[in-house]
């Protein structure tokens, strides 16, 4: 679901940017003063374990992979819209460090994982839940459901996005400038793994997520978003269930495969990477080179550490590792800094 550079036209992704500035703009409006108590602290942990479980790739039908998000229980301890500053921050640290997303398309994927997938999820759970007791079974499905639903319309939300493509931007000869193929293909490439075993995936890590936070933490469920006095931090046991998951991430190059719509310009050209493709789009055969467009923007952005692989590690395991531990570091020193700035702008606004 990680949309790069060159899949999506330049104006796509500005129309993308254009629908995701106003949700960003109003999430930090309403959580600006919660943000000083509990809650940042609980964005921060959330943003962590969003980059920590999207490492876990999933072996997906066609020979593809894809991944939880995370974005389920999020939604429903913080609410959608600190959930949605959760999740883009996650998305931010993976695009600009680890090339997994574009620069370009970062508006994309903040609106389909983050800002549709919060409100879906949030949503859900809220009806589902409807009226169930604290302790009641009903919400741990609502949490299962919230999960599914939400990771299955970001999925649908990028493959429109991919489809929609070649139907408006060819060159002069009539080939696809960007992602080469149609909604026809698209839909049913993305929606077979996520509809099934990625889908399936995110219900059981959002219902055993959350089953745990109401045995160990029961305050932060059953509640949309976190009261400003509530200012304690974060318990341990949390981060300390993170540290496990995040030691856990190296399972996560097991799952060999590209996700779909996430090839590289050279995979095109390649005899092998074109049968892989083919094989994911229900055989049907892409272009014999990278579309022009795509070709491009490809090169925009160089990631320092790209595919969670830095250069000066021989084990892939160990550098899937590292680059998850820096990952979750750079989550933490955006949020506090984050903190701290907002500390000095309100200690400026009293004097």
């Amino acid at each position: 679901m990680h949309i790069p550079d060159g899949y999506l036209s330049p104006s796509s992704c500005a129309v993308m940017y254009a629908a995701s500035a106003p949700c960003w703009w109003q999430a930090l409006r309403r959580t600006r003063r919660k943000l000083f108590g509990r809650t940042l602290p609980l964005l921060s942990l959330f943003a962590a374990f969003s980059f920590v479980i999207m490492m876990f790739n999933l072996p997906l039908p066609g020979g593809t992979t894809g991944h939880a998000v995370g974005v389920a229980v999020a939604a429903i301890v913080l609410g959608p819209w600190a959930s949605m500053l959760a999740i883009s921050l996650a998305l931010a640290i993976q695009a600009l460090f680890f090339g997994d997303g574009g620069i370009t398309t970062l508006g994309a994927n903040c609106f389909n994982m983050a800002i549709a997938g919060s409100f879906a999820a949030w949503g859900i759970y809220q009806l589902v839940s409807l009226g169930a007791a604290p302790d009641s079974r009903r919400r741990i499905v609502a949490a299962a459901l919230a999960g599914y639903g939400a990771v299955n319309l970001s999925a649908l939300l990028a493959a429109i996005e991919f489809g929609v493509q070649p139907m408006l931007f060819r060159d002069v000869t009539g080939a696809p400038l960007y992602a080469p193929y149609p909604l026809s293909i698209a839909i049913p490439a993305m929606m077979a793994g996520h509809l099934t075993i990625a889908g399936a995936a995110e219900a059981v890590m959002s219902a055993g997520l959350f089953s745990f936070l109401r045995s160990n933490e029961p305050a932060l469920v059953g509640i949309t978003s976190m009261p400003v006095q509530a200012a304690s931090p974060t318990p341990r046991r949390l981060w300390g269930a993170l540290g496990v998951v995040l030691l856990l991430t190296p399972l996560g190059i097991l799952a060999g495969g590209t996700a779909w719509g996430e090839w590289a310009p050279q995979d095109f050209s390649d005899a092998a990477a074109r049968a892989r493709i083919a094989a994911a789009s229900g055989q049907s055969a892409p272009p014999v080179a990278a579309p022009s467009g795509l070709a491009r923007l490809a090169s925009l952005w160089t990631a320092p550490l790209p595919d969670y692989a830095p250069h000066f590690v021989k084990s892939a395991a160990f550098g899937y590792l590292l680059s998850a531990m820096f990952g979750v570091g750079m989550i933490l020193a955006v949020t506090w800094i984050l903190r701290r700035a907002m500390q000095y702008a309100n200690q400026r606004s009293r004097q």
